[in-house]
């Protein structure tokens, strides 16, 4: 059980339960967090529909993007947004609870461009699969989670390792990965992180 889709991002939407995991595959996707958590990514509006994006963003003007439906959000007393017609965005440090569907905002956000990121943010540790290895994990992982949609914001080989960004893990999703590939071989590096 692992979420993975190539070195190309998927659009973000709401994380499957453990209900919705990859039939056949006899894993379960991380419950969503208890506490709170941060994630760094862009705040979207298009018309009071708002978003938090964690994977990539379309470089069109307005950008574009598929995240995760947001609760709680205003855009009062924030700085750093830009605007076009109807559509207004800016990118953040947004603080909240996470139910696995939606990310409803409990503090005022900070401007991406003030916050210290998180020290686990790093570079994951080098290891020694080859690329051809590391690819042939990466289609296996995109294709466990085909039907779990939302929960993979993309994967890259790096150094050795197949680091692969979700939305969510509390170590499931990484225990998994370790047992089906080996440890040092996939690095899980969850978007949404619980405040410390």
């Amino acid at each position: 059980m692992l979420t993975v889709s190539a070195c190309v991002a998927a659009p973000a939407s709401p994380a499957p339960t453990s209900s919705d995991a990859p039939a056949g595959h006899g894993s379960h996707l991380p419950a969503p967090p208890d506490a709170a958590v941060i994630a760094t990514g862009t705040v979207m509006d298009v018309d009071g529909a708002v978003e938090l994006c964690l994977g990539p963003i379309a470089e069109s003007y307005p950008p574009q993007c598929s995240g995760i439906p947001m609760s709680g959000w205003t855009w009062d007393g924030v700085d750093g947004s830009e605007q076009v017609d109807r559509v207004r965005w800016g990118a953040y440090a947004v603080t909240g609870q996470y139910d696995g569907t939606i990310f409803a905002v409990t503090e005022t956000p900070v401007l991406l461009a003030l916050y210290d990121s998180l020290p686990h943010d790093e570079q994951p540790v080098a290891g020694l699969k080859t690329t051809d290895e590391l690819t042939r994990i990466q289609g296996d992982i995109a294709s466990l989670f085909a039907n779990a949609p939302g929960t993979l914001l993309g994967s890259v080989p790096i150094d050795g390792v197949l680091v692969v960004d979700v939305v969510w893990d509390d170590g499931t999703l990484q225990q998994a990965a370790d047992e089906r590939y080996g440890a040092d071989a996939v690095v899980i590096r969850p978007a949404l992180r619980e405040v410390e």
